[in-house]
């Protein structure tokens, strides 16, 4: 089967054992003369393929699958994951990978793209955030070749995509009727993880501790650097968040030297990394009516929004107990007490953060033309 390809369309592969993966901080990328093997099928150097790795049949004897897109260049280079739809319903992460295959960027690439649109495709095509089982795929990892369905898609996706690969970009959205202003979550003790936080070019940084299961914990425990970009709303296509996950994409790939460094029109100012976050939750229930915008600077004692009765009976102002930078917030105007209303980063310098997170949406908003 050397150097045979997926051709595009096709279905299947073989279940292939995983190698023992190696430690990506210390060995070098492997080279993209050597063959790449995805669920059975081969992919040379120079070659593009879209290779469908076969999963299990449902109930209905349907057929599921991931499907990922393998871009590889003539010449060596790290190997670059990324991946969206772990939670079925964020479907921004779909649209920043068709974008950045469609990039004019890609022409010369060094190294090698693992492309995978769509990972929980249980969840996608019923639009839910679970696994048919109500299991969290993103605390299911590094699962189990014989556990639940949602461990026997986590290790096969490790088995077959973040085990090829020394870098992983990992992408996601809010939950339903919660939208997250475009930020990146790492580990920022890892000094090559921060590098490449920095490079993804989002104006707010959480130095995020890893939650056991999550495909992030798992990667980084086999040594490769692994970014979660999070922007937008689940089910909702947000213009501003797509462009912002391309460009941070085709930032990343330019600072591992999968790309060439072109200059920009605009100086990329330093991220800025928050010291910590906080939720502002519903002290009552009722009608929420914010007055917050995500991105937006608040102050300690600021009212945010107004909750009330149907008729505007008993209305009550929300108030913020920190200053800060809103990164989150509900899209739902139907709360109850101790809901989460408006996530709220803080900053040690926070004027300057402010300004940066404002001028970052005036640079991306949806009138301006793509720049990719």
């Amino acid at each position: 089967m050397a150097g045979r390809s997926r051709e595009p369309g096709s279905s299947g592969g073989v279940d292939v054992p995983p190698s023992a993966p190696p430690d990506r901080r210390t060995a070098a990328a492997p080279s993209v003369g050597d063959v790449l093997r995805i669920a059975g099928f081969d992919i040379g150097p120079g070659r593009g393929a879209i290779v469908r790795i076969p999963l299990s049949r449902g109930y209905a004897h349907r057929e599921f699958e991931i499907p990922v897109h393998v871009v590889r260049g003539t010449r060596p280079g790290p190997r670059l994951f990324l991946s969206a739809a772990i939670h079925g319903d964020e479907i921004n992460g779909i649209e920043i990978i068709r974008r950045v295959l469609r990039s004019r960027r890609l022409i010369g690439m060094r190294g090698t793209l693992l492309a995978v649109p769509v990972v929980n495709m249980f969840g996608f095509v019923t639009g839910s955030r679970y696994l048919p089982d109500r299991r969290d795929l993103n605390r299911s990892f590094p699962g189990s070749a014989r556990g639940s369905g949602a461990s026997r898609l986590a290790h096969r996706f490790l088995a077959e995509i973040v085990d090829n690969a020394t870098h992983g970009i990992d992408l996601h959205t809010g939950a339903q009727h919660r939208s997250n202003l475009p930020q990146v979550r790492a580990c920022l003790d890892d000094p090559e993880t921060a590098r490449l936080a920095r490079a993804f070019g989002a104006p707010v940084i959480l130095d995020s501790r890893l939650r056991d299961g999550s495909l992030r914990q798992a990667v980084f425990e086999r040594g490769i650097p692994v970014l979660l970009f999070e922007a937008g709303e689940a089910l909702r296509f947000d213009e501003l968040a797509i462009r912002a996950g391309v460009q941070g994409v085709l930032s990343v790939m330019g600072s591992i030297g999968m790309l060439r460094r072109r200059s920009r029109r605009r100086a990329v100012a330093e991220p800025f990394v928050a010291r910590s976050s906080a939720w502002i939750r519903a002290s009552e229930g009722g009608l929420l009516r914010s007055e917050l915008r995500l991105g937006a600077r608040v102050e300690r004692g600021d009212v945010v929004g107004r909750i009330s009765g149907p008729l505007g009976e008993g209305e009550v102002p929300v108030r913020s107990e920190i200053s800060g930078v809103a990164i989150g917030r509900t899209r739902l105007p139907l709360v109850n007490a101790g809901d989460a209303l408006f996530h709220v980063a803080t900053f040690d310098r926070l004027d300057d953060a402010a300004a940066e997170v404002e001028a970052y949406h005036e640079a991306l908003a949806p009138d301006h033309p793509e720049t990719d």
